[in-house]
């Protein structure tokens, strides 16, 4: 028999022979006026019609009202893996803070030690597991201490909270907490059930939850860029891949809280902000009614869904987002190819705040292997999409991320990915070698069959080509101006860092440069119009020249009529 709800509950209990046996009458009367006020079973059921509800505010959880942790306790985060987590990183710390908790960045002041973890390939979970390992002997120590009243709580927060929770409660002992993505609002509750010796675990994906009403707080307040998550989870579904399973479904926050954020970080004085997402171009807003209806995919490439219907897409947002500020620099990843319709490469072209390095990961330069690896495109179509890039933003510069050793990977096929390595000129690449990931479709229907020497040698050459190119490309730009975004001081040398728009490094010496409000010298968050007189594979050495702005230093270089040809040598010479 099903109950279904308090009354039935009431009038099952009061025929039950037991009765006398556990309450009183009186115990009854209170335990009657309890579920009548309390949750009935509709509080713990949704009817899911059309699109998925996006949250955009802190869900109503009956069963956790008036709860709150009394201790307040010192948190210490350890942050692994990719910008995502960084930006997790952020969220978490601003529910806790809400809370009342403090954070230190000293180990013995810490009562709680939270891991940020990623699970996308084998180096960063053994990274992660070496980790523990410090933190169980410093959780045994503080044991032993004199400060035994003040005991350590370990959490392990992320993806591998999610895909190795029965390990790690298993065997290590010594965590406290398992938070997977999708619950860090559970985060207080968790924490203050291990106060009595329990093991919180929570690591239910979910289909709605964006964090849009969530306001990180920056644990960096002095950096002068910033994330911003704008969408989570992956359909994608290619088969090397671990993050549907970690991450979830595809969903996307509302514009209005992302641009929201956008003006409260250009508030704070941050100069540059990253969207960030799994899939960040097949962002799609279902919380506005739009004309627009299916999904447009670049020729040539297809997905494992069906076009997804309506919703405000990736276009409109960067379109909204670079117009809170012409100066804050705008950037996003991770892509995917498949994403980049004309659409989307016309606002980025036309917006001089939007930065013209576009991340096309590849994966592999192989047709076949890009098959084995459900990618939904082959070479030749990846590399129509290469030209069609650089024919509508000129000056465009290209990262992109390269496996070698995939399953089944031949001589014949790597050659083809260092072909392709070869031909694009990427200006940052990410490359390594291929990690089998439990729960993926390569798990379950190829074998990992290269050997692993194999797999060092091939990435070895695939860094050397790499490196090889970037300093060929980079060479070229001794003698040309760039932007430069002041982000602080290198600790060995004292010099001056920053980034131009291809987010390369670029160093120089400090000194009191031409302003508006006359000479001064060089501080982060400044622009600079630095002269590139040195190049290396990863980092320009150049001279600065004067101070600037972002509008100021394009219209130097023809940017607002940079369609016409004598506009485009200039942005050209420029790069």
């Amino acid at each position: 028999m099903i109950i279904n709800t308090s009354r039935q509950f009431l009038k099952l209990f009061h025929k039950s022979p037991y009765k006398c046996r556990c309450l009183s009458d009186s115990s009854v009367s209170v335990l009657k006026e309890k579920l009548k006020s309390g949750p009935s079973l509709k509080d713990f059921l949704s009817e899911s019609v059309g699109a998925p509800e996006v949250i955009t505010h802190a869900p109503h959880i009956p069963y956790l009202q008036g709860f709150r942790d009394t201790v307040k306790r010192k948190v210490f985060f350890d942050v692994y893996g990719c910008q995502m987590n960084l930006n997790d990183t952020d969220i978490v710390w601003s529910i806790l803070k809400k809370e009342g908790f403090e954070k230190t960045d000293i180990e013995n002041e810490a009562d709680i030690f939270l891991v940020m973890t990623c699970s996308i390939r084998e180096g960063a979970e053994t990274k992660i597991w070496h980790r523990l390992d410090h933190l169980r002997g410093f959780k045994r120590r503080r044991a032993l201490s004199q400060n035994r009243d003040k005991p350590v709580k370990i959490g392990i927060l992320g993806c591998m909270a999610e895909r190795l929770k029965e390990k790690l409660i298993e065997k290590e002992k010594a965590v406290d907490v398992v938070a997977g993505p999708d619950s860090y609002r559970d985060l207080p509750r968790l924490l203050a059930l291990t106060e009595n010796g329990q093991t919180a675990v929570n690591v239910l994906l979910s289909l709605d939850e964006t964090y849009a009403d969530v306001v990180p707080v920056r644990l960096n307040k002095d950096s002068v860029s910033a994330f911003i998550s704008i969408m989570r989870g992956c359909d994608n579904m290619c088969t090397y891949c671990i993050v549907p399973f970690t991450r979830g479904r595809e969903r996307s926050r509302p514009i209005d809280s992302i641009v929201d954020e956008v003006k409260h970080l250009r508030d704070q004085g941050v100069k540059e902000v990253t969207l960030l997402g799994q899939n960040v171009n097949s962002y799609r807003d279902v919380s506005q009614q739009t004309e627009k209806y299916d999904t447009k995919l670049v020729d040539g490439f297809k997905t494992v869904y069906k076009s997804k219907k309506g919703g405000l897409r990736f276009a409109d947002l960067l379109d909204k987002v670079s117009a809170v500020d012409p100066e804050m620099r705008i950037r996003f990843t991770a892509a995917h190819p498949k994403d980049f319709p004309d659409e989307v490469l016309e606002v980025i072209s036309s917006r001089p705040n939007v930065c013209k390095l576009l991340h096309l990961p590849a994966q592999s330069g192989s047709s076949a292997v890009l098959e084995r690896m459900r990618r939904g495109h082959t070479r030749e179509a990846y590399q129509r999409l290469v030209d069609r890039v650089r024919e509508l933003v000129p000056g465009v510069g290209l990262s992109t991320d390269m496996i070698c050793g995939f399953c089944g990977e031949t001589d014949e096929e790597f050659e083809e990915t260092m072909s392709l390595l070869d031909l694009v000129n990427y200006n940052v690449a990410f490359l390594f070698p291929y990690s089998m990931r439990e729960k993926t479709t390569a798990y379950r229907r190829y074998k990992d069959d290269v050997p692993e020497h194999v797999k060092r040698e091939r990435h070895f050459k695939m860094v050397e080509l790499y490196r090889k190119k970037c300093t060929i490309l980079n060479e070229k730009e001794i003698g040309n101006t760039h932007l430069v975004l002041v982000e602080g001081t290198v600790p060995k040398t004292g010099q001056i860092m920053g980034r131009n728009e291809l987010y390369l490094k670029v160093v120089f010496e400090q000194t009191e440069i031409p302003s508006q409000e006359g000479m001064r010298s060089i501080k982060p968050g400044d622009y600079v119009g630095v002269k590139i007189v040195a190049a290396r594979a990863s980092v320009l050495t150049g001279v600065p020249l004067y101070h600037t702005t972002l509008a100021e230093f394009y219209r130097r270089y023809a940017w607002a009529d940079r369609h016409t040809d004598e506009a485009k040598l200039h942005y050209s010479s420029l790069r």
